[in-house]
């Protein structure tokens, strides 16, 4: 059993809460731009008026303390401003993935008790109001309810607001975030004030590199989710001009207009931006220049990391391949962004030094809803590429005998709505028991090796964790998705699906047009080409948890046909279940 315990830097104290920030911002920098919309620019002054007359309108309503209100909407500016708002009024925000099928809507809604709820098109509020009707109270954010919920607030004093505001607590409860639910029904985690404020305050000090005076992002992911909704406190909290871009088809865009000096992402993200740009540059007949540069980028960052640093050869090479290929790659971002978070997933060691290597540091970072949700992550003054960093200040880390990593300290949640049982089996003795399987350092650098019940134990009995092999085979450009399997039977082998996004500069590159995915599935260049893929994630592995066949399956998995979770993670259970007959035809009786 291996642990670390770092100090917090921060001390959250028993009558802080999260519109502090806001208050404070007003106060102390009323004319600083807080956020960009369309073309204006709305001061701290500006937003916490807004918050405030948005809370009187709420209230004027009769939304309580403590009521729970539900929010459906895209990442935007109201969302933020909403937020805000609720807990003002001091209530509690429910999110809801504005993709969440009428079903899901109807169990968090209901689950939560919410009294009313924000949506953001009429769409939205015909499922709400079709699948919710306890939920009496819908205001559509398109519809213009939020201008008229203002204006039925005016008759609500200042001192009203005030009041609720500053009645609220460290231990009083922000949110309810359910659960992805990738192995079952959505679960609600029950966030305290104090557990998010004990996150973001302690990881700012952190990430000067991030968080400072002068900085920009734009924010493209999910609100809904625990990981960009911590940023959006962030850049609150530290006075960060952001941005929001609620259709991401216009990301590149809207990097030109914005310049962000930071962007929050998960790998996926990374994965396009590189493979766009290689495929670009291999059919424009590029190709080997773009090549020799990665292959100097991963040089490059894997030499900072030791003695020395990079000899001045490499460094040649790489102030060529800066003028030639890696400026064009931060031009597409904006000109301006050197420094990114990564999270929700894995992001691989060569991405990573591939982005660090062209200019761009990537820091990765891990954490769960439960934990509010960063656990650890690494940052200028201490990285490790391959590693998900060290425990945040204020958290500790231990490794159980079993390999599962268990957390304690202020960025743990208490309970599971309504959910004592499954509250009981997460939080054992104090600690939070991740369902994740890793290794620490000595030094404290995390690593993670899976996930406790995705273990696969073969017919043979060899353990065989299969994030580490689906992390790689990803990582090709012409890969989507890929699900290892092999549980009780005799070898490994893995479903995969192709990026159909990426398919089409593949065919061209090889004088061949476009056709439907699922006729491809048996093509010899295209399984050659995936084999390329296996190899590479084969050669991480014993041979004995090697994947030894590979089926293409005819589409990419979607939420909206249930393979993929609103945060975009592959519901192990459902694939395996959906796709059975190409199992059994890979393990014949």
């Amino acid at each position: 059993m291996r642990e670390v315990s770092v100090a917090p830097v921060v001390t959250i104290n028993a009558g802080d809460n999260l519109t502090d920030p806001v208050w404070s911002n007003a106060r102390t920098h009323p004319e600083s731009v807080q956020f960009l919309v369309g073309d204006s620019e709305i001061t701290c002054a500006q937003f916490r008026d807004a918050v405030a007359a948005l809370a009187k309108g709420l209230i004027a309503a009769g939304v309580g303390p403590g009521d729970r209100v539900g929010l459906m909407s895209r990442t935007r500016y109201e969302w933020t401003l909403i937020d805000y708002a609720v807990w003002s009024c001091g209530a509690v925000t429910v999110p809801v993935y504005e993709t969440s099928s009428a079903e899901q809507v109807a169990w968090i809604l209901a689950d939560s008790g919410a009294v009313a709820c924000f949506a953001e098109s009429t769409d939205h509020a015909e499922t709400i109001r079709a699948s919710s009707p306890a939920a009496a109270k819908v205001w559509t954010i398109d519809a213009g309810d939020l201008d008229r919920l203002v204006e039925n607030g005016t008759a609500v004093a200042e001192e009203e607001v005030e009041d609720r505001r500053r009645s609220l607590g460290a231990e009083d409860v922000a949110t309810i975030i359910y659960t992805s639910g990738t192995t079952g029904r959505p679960k609600g985690c029950v966030l305290t004030h104090r557990n998010l404020l004990a996150d973001i305050s302690n990881a700012i000090p952190e990430l000067g590199i991030l968080f400072h005076e002068g900085a920009t992002t734009l924010l493209f992911l999910p609100l809904a989710h625990a990981f960009a909704r911590l940023l959006q406190l962030g850049a609150v909290q530290a006075r960060v001009k952001t941005a929001f871009a609620p259709d991401v088809k216009n990301l590149i865009a809207d990097f030109a207009r914005i310049r962000p000096t930071f962007i929050l992402g998960v790998p996926r993200v990374f994965e396009k931006v590189y493979n766009s740009a290689r495929q670009k540059a291999h059919g424009e007949g590029k190709g080997k220049i773009f090549d020799a540069a990665e292959a100097t980028a991963i040089a490059y960052s894997t030499a900072l990391q030791k003695p020395g640093g990079p000899g001045l050869a490499l460094r040649a090479r790489h102030k060529l391949f800066d003028l030639l290929v890696f400026g064009k790659l931060r031009a597409a971002l904006g000109g301006r962004c050197t420094a990114a978070i990564s999270g929700g997933a894995p992001l691989g060691a060569r991405l990573g030094h591939f982005y660090r290597g062209l200019g761009l540091s990537i820091f990765e970072g891990y954490g769960l809803t439960e934990t509010s949700p960063a656990i650890t992550f690494n940052r200028e003054s201490g990285t490790r590429i391959g590693t998900v960093g060290q425990p945040l200040p204020g958290v500790t880390v231990r490794i159980a005998d079993d390999g599962e990593i268990l957390v304690r300290g202020d960025i743990v949640f208490g309970e599971y709505w309504h959910n004592p049982q499954a509250t009981a089996d997460a939080l054992v003795d104090g600690w939070f028991h991740t369902g994740d399987l890793g290794s620490l350092s000595d030094d404290g650098f995390l690593s993670i090796t899976g996930r406790k019940k995705e273990i696969i134990v073969t017919a043979g009995g060899k353990n065989v964790a299969p994030a580490v092999l689906e992390d790689r085979v990803r990582a090709h450009p012409l890969v989507s998705q890929c699900v290892v399997i092999g549980d009780g039977k005799p070898f490994i082998a893995a479903l995969v699906t192709v990026d159909e996004e990426a398919l089409p500069k593949w065919l061209e590159g090889q004088g061949r047009t476009m056709v439907d995915p699922a006729a491809l599935r048996d093509d010899p260049a295209l399984r050659a080409e995936i084999q390329t893929a296996v190899d590479d994630a084969n050669r991480a592995v014993s041979k004995a948890e090697a994947i030894r066949v590979f089926r293409l399956l005819p589409r990419d998995f979607t939420e909206a046909t249930g393979e993929l979770t609103p945060s975009l993670k592959v519901k192990r259970a459902v694939v395996i279940k959906e796709y059975s007959d190409e199992i059994e035809a890979i393990y014949p009786a």
